[in-house]
């Protein structure tokens, strides 16, 4: 591999990032986030299959450490007893990048078997997909093609899914107005434990 091609490589994907579609489906979806998992003191709730799920955990747990309970639900292990996390107040942001995910789809009927009124933010490429006809909310990634040499393995499309979550937890931060203190309180160790806790002194010492 050539310094061109990796070149190349990191524009593909920067581009992708900046081609993302821009709606006011975002201020939709913080809305919701606020209202469930703040206002009325539920809960979000993540979920994914494959590679896209594990970027649905990495959602929650940037969500739970930034002042906003979530949790990461397996859409598989959810038909095996874990559905029963699902409260009223809660909500749930679901990530496909085919909108056909078929687990997925499953896990919106069951959810609703339990909560009829449940709300969803989907992330995915497909506009016309099942998942996004059944979304409270869509965000969509558009459909960037993959850098992988086979334009299969999800590479460029998880990098932009990310992305969209970094936008999703950085209004929310902006609008619960999450301080350093508030930080510190959930980062009792390591480096950013001590960066939250030293910043958190000097807005107090500004204050």
């Amino acid at each position: 591999m050539t310094i061109e091609d990796i070149q190349y490589l990191l524009k593909q994907e920067a581009e992708a990032v900046l081609n993302i579609p821009v709606t006011l489906d975002y201020d939709r979806a913080v809305d919701l986030i606020i209202e469930y998992a703040h206002t009325q003191k539920g809960k979000l709730i993540t979920s994914g299959m494959g590679k896209a799920g594990q970027i649905a955990m990495n959602i929650a747990t940037t969500f739970s450490s930034t002042g906003t309970p979530a949790f990461f639900l397996h859409p598989s292990e959810a038909q095996h007893g874990d559905l029963g996390i699902i409260r009223d107040n809660d909500i749930m942001l679901l990530i496909s990048n085919s909108g056909k995910t078929r687990e997925l789809v499953e896990l919106i009927d069951l959810s609703r078997g339990l909560v009829p009124d449940m709300k969803f933010i989907v992330i995915t490429s497909n506009p016309e997909s099942e998942l996004a006809a059944k979304a409270t909310v869509c965000l969509l990634t558009g459909a960037p093609k993959e850098v992988c040499v086979l334009g299969l393995t999800p590479t460029t499309s998880t990098t932009v899914m990310t992305v969209i979550g970094d936008i999703l937890v950085v209004n929310t931060m902006k609008r619960i107005q999450f301080t350093n203190k508030d930080y510190a309180k959930r980062h009792h160790g390591g480096y950013l434990g001590s960066k939250s806790r030293e910043q958190s002194k000097c807005e107090n010492r500004i204050i």
